[in-house]
């Protein structure tokens, strides 16, 4: 589940503030920067610890900073040497992903962006050390917008880093919608540049980004998307199965969108396909499963991707979101039957339902070919 700033999200009484940062996590901080001389440890948590009640998990961050800062030499390039001298280890080299680090070194980026900006060439050196510890994906993007070419400079170089969290962060940071970032300035266009060194990476956590941030570029140049993703499959650099993952991923909002370039690249192409649409569930209460059938028969053997669009009622009109059902092969005059539960959560955090008839759209590789209506009726109690 999707977590904002805040920390929250996972279920009733979770936090992911409180899990990422707190007395033992702190405490561990505070271990790492013991090794300074004269750091008080036990003053930092006593300071510290209190202040995280009734902040968010980007405010605890920020809180976080102020209290290491009141211990650290003033100045960015004492800081920078007490900051580098309090490192934990670099994470394994060796791995492929799932190694993110741990968000208390984000604190890190925090001073490097505060205290760094007017000294780039040491600021972008402590930034390529602190990545390969916790991503700095957040902290570069200030200096590309206050020392672009500077900064890129420094990507192009790092995008044939030896450590794959350093070559990740040319990619996840020049990404044009981070989640929770603040926005670049830069031409959305420039670091196509990386990504096409990028795409051959031998790490899932590298290509992962390249495809994340391929799907942003799909919003707003979608050609040129398309074009690149075919450009990198005529190369041959990437390994085949996983050229095809990363087009898949990087192509997933277009095809959410029924957008024909991007369904033809993935060889979903149009064919001359009927499609009957059988619902269940004519009746549905919130909180209960709408239940439907499709039937789908193609005149020819076909790659398939099946999706579907429901339209909620709305007070002021009406609302569309699309959802996955299955993506498949279908034979030649051959019936295939494929059929869907989908529960309607009255307790939804990204949209509110509200009773009245409904619509179900089924689209066939970016076609519509069937529709029907259902009504939506209150939950109970």
């Amino acid at each position: 589940m999707a977590r904002g700033p805040d920390g929250k999200g996972g279920g009733a009484g979770f936090s992911l503030a409180d899990q990422l940062f707190n007395a033992d996590s702190l405490a561990d901080l505070a271990g790492e920067f013991a090794v300074l001389p004269g750091f008080d440890r036990d003053r930092f948590l006593a300071e510290c610890v209190p202040g995280l009640a009734g902040r968010g998990l980007l405010e605890r961050l920020e809180w976080m900073a102020d209290c290491l800062e009141a211990q650290l030499p003033s100045g960015f390039g004492p800081m920078a040497e007490a900051l580098e001298a309090a490192l934990p280890p670099a994470l394994d080299p060796a791995l492929k992903d799932d190694d993110f680090g741990r968000f208390i070194h984000a604190v890190h980026g925090i001073l490097i962006v505060r205290h760094g900006m007017e000294d780039p060439d040491r600021a972008l050196d402590l930034l390529h050390a602190v990545t390969r510890r916790f991503s700095m994906e957040f902290y570069i993007r200030p200096f590309l917008n206050r020392w672009p070419e500077r900064t890129l400079a420094q990507l192009h170089d790092w995008a044939r880093d030896d450590n794959y969290h350093v070559r990740r962060l040319v990619s996840e940071g020049t990404r044009p919608r981070l989640p929770w970032a603040r926005n670049i300035e830069i031409d959305p266009a420039v670091p196509l540049a990386f990504l096409d060194v990028l795409h051959a990476d031998p790490t899932r956590y590298v290509t992962r980004s390249v495809a994340n941030h391929m799907n942003d570029l799909s919003k707003v140049m979608p050609d040129e998307v398309v074009a690149r993703l075919a450009g990198w499959q005529a190369e041959g650099r990437q390994e085949a199965g996983e050229m095809a993952w990363i087009t898949r991923h990087a192509l997933r909002t277009a095809v959410k969108r029924g957008e024909r370039p991007a369904l033809d690249l993935l060889g979903y192409r149009v064919g001359d396909v009927t499609a009957t649409l059988d619902i269940l569930t004519p009746q549905v209460k919130i909180g209960e499963a709408l239940r439907f059938a499709v039937e789908i028969v193609a005149d020819q053997a076909l790659p398939v991707l099946v999706d579907y669009r429901l339209r909620f009622a709305r007070p002021g009109g009406s609302a569309e979101k699309v959802f996955k059902l299955k993506a498949g092969k279908v034979a030649p005059r051959r019936a295939a039957r494929f059929e869907k539960r989908h529960v309607l959560k009255g307790d939804a955090t990204t949209y509110r339902l509200h009773p009245g008839a409904h619509g179900i759209v089924v689209q066939v590789n970016g076609t519509d070919v069937a529709e029907g209506s259902f009504d939506l009726l209150p939950a109970e109690g």
